[in-house]
């Protein structure tokens, strides 16, 4: 939408066309974008499709790029949303009450759906325990959330638009309602989902990002912190970093799906202003966050924060979009431990190392069929035995990882036409494959491309706490190249440097 605004703002005639369900949320989208009466055209989602569905579509399309404007065509402006305070007046048994109603709605077939919560009972949000979690930072109550540091937007894989710079006091809007928020009523969710003060610089930061949310019909957004502050607030990063039982990856965690469902409306995306497409995440259902373990990298690899331009001493919160899980082959910790102690087991086998001791490269193993029917990048959550390993074995850096992971997936054109998403990533095949400057049309199916993203980019290493040779893995990786400050969002100055080096 935002570019189909620059282009009707421009003087370029603009239809889109989309499916008739997609009506309402089109409808608010453009008045959103200041194009309120975007001319739009209905596809039908169950017709046969092809030939005889363009030919219904093609006069309308026509029709509507040449048709002079009409005066209620040619107004413009835009809808500057606010969000009221949801706090309730009255005794604590009937705001638990309040807070805790459904309603039934009939997208899903009748099924409750909580009007103010994920589902679960939270913490109700007094005046008194919302000034209480507002002392957690600086900033003041009524303040909007905004950007707290310039950067710039680079187009991602099969996303056709120009890199975009972002400015410092830019306000965030939240989707997909395109609302703003204010610090308190990041607050009173951070209350809600049982945050303490002392994780609301985190929570903030969060909100910064835009709070993972989406128009409904995303994957749900996850959370990681890198820098000093995890160890301030206890978060885990050691064994059950993924389970339940610590306060403070589980409620912030959780803040977030409520910052989507309370201030981006995310319900709407069931409810009619749009239509839900995808069945939620099990992987961010509740709340997803972890922390980094740098204290656990090798000598000359970076933590999250110093990839993303900050110091080793700042604290920074990047968003994920996390997917499938355990993607890659599996194998028993003790199998690792044969692999690079002294060459035997079923990884030795595989590598063909058999009796010959580490270090050995692990990846040739764990990636082995792993883009075969998926595409894009991933995130491994690796100990720090595995990577010591991998830089004995000649992987000095992570980005040497990342290089060499992402040349692995490439795969022929002739197989990448039998991938759904190809169509996606190539623009229907009609456009310009970026290292041989052809179009995709024009390339012979034994012309390599990648399967795993645009670039080494697409993925991400993590250190965790632990000393089982295990790894997590899980589809997706950084969103964007850009982390956001916790300590922008604090009460206190950042912790210098030095104070992330532990005692020996």
């Amino acid at each position: 939408m935002p570019y189909l605004a620059d282009l009707e703002q421009s003087g370029i005639p603009t239809v889109l066309l989309s499916y008739t369900e997609e009506r309402e949320k089109i409808k608010h989208d453009s008045v959103l974008y200041g194009i309120p009466k975007l001319r739009f055209v209905e596809a039908d989602r169950k017709s046969p499709g092809g030939v005889e569905e363009a030919d219904k579509v093609m006069q309308p399309l026509l029709d509507a790029l040449t048709k002079p404007l009409t005066a209620a065509e040619k107004k413009s402006g835009k809808w500057a949303p606010e969000q009221p305070r949801i706090l309730f007046e009255g005794t604590l048994p009937e705001a638990e009450k309040f807070y805790q109603q459904t309603e039934k709605i009939p997208n899903i077939l009748d099924a409750e759906f909580a009007m103010y919560t994920d589902g679960l009972p939270i913490v109700v949000p007094t005046e008194e325990r919302v000034e209480e979690m507002l002392k957690g930072t600086s900033h003041k109550p009524d303040e909007l959330i905004t950007l707290q540091s310039d950067f710039e937007v680079r187009a991602q894989a099969g996303l056709f638009a120009p890199a975009m710079n972002r400015k410092r006091g830019e306000v965030i809007k939240f989707m997909p309602m395109g609302m703003t928020a204010t610090v308190e009523q990041i607050a009173i969710n951070a209350v809600m989902a049982g945050c303490r003060p002392e994780y609301f610089p985190v929570v903030l930061a969060m909100a910064e990002s835009g709070g993972c949310t989406g128009d409904g019909r995303s994957w749900g957004g996850g959370f990681v912190v890198s820098g000093p502050v995890y160890r301030e607030l206890g978060m885990n990063v050691s064994y059950l970093r993924f389970g339940p039982g610590n306060p403070a990856n589980k409620t912030i965690g959780r803040a977030g799906s409520l910052i989507w469902r309370n201030i981006g409306g995310y319900k709407e995306s069931v409810t009619g202003v749009g239509v839900g497409l995808t069945y939620g995440n099990p992987v961010t259902n509740g709340g997803f966050i972890f922390a980094e373990y740098a204290e656990g990298l090798p000598q000359g690899w970076k933590g999250l924060n110093e990839e993303k331009g900050f110091k080793k001493g700042e604290s920074v919160l990047m968003t994920f979009s996390p997917g499938a899980w355990g993607i890659g082959q599996e194998h028993l910790p003790g199998v690792y431990r044969s692999l690079q102690r002294t060459g035997h087991g079923a990884i030795a086998r595989f590598l063909d190392v058999k009796g010959i001791p580490g270090p050995h490269n692990y990846l040739e193993f764990l990636t082995k069929d792993i883009w075969a029917c998926r595409e894009g990048g991933f995130t491994l959550v690796v100990p720090p035995q595995i990577a010591q390993d991998l830089y004995d074995y000649g992987f000095k850096t992570k980005e040497a990882v990342y290089e060499w992971m992402w040349k692995r997936s490439f795969v022929p054109v002739g197989n990448y036409r039998q991938r759904g998403m190809g169509d996606l990533i190539t623009n229907g095949w009609l456009g310009i494959e970026k290292t041989s400057g052809k179009h995709w049309r024009e390339l012979p199916d034994d012309y390599m491309v990648p399967a795993g993203g645009d670039g080494p980019e697409a993925y991400c290493i993590i250190i965790g706490h632990g000393q089982e040779t295990a790894v997590d893995r899980f589809g997706g990786s950084p969103m964007g190249t850009h982390a956001y400050s916790i300590d922008a969002w604090r009460r206190v100055p950042p912790v210098p440097e030095n104070s992330f080096l532990l005692p020996a």
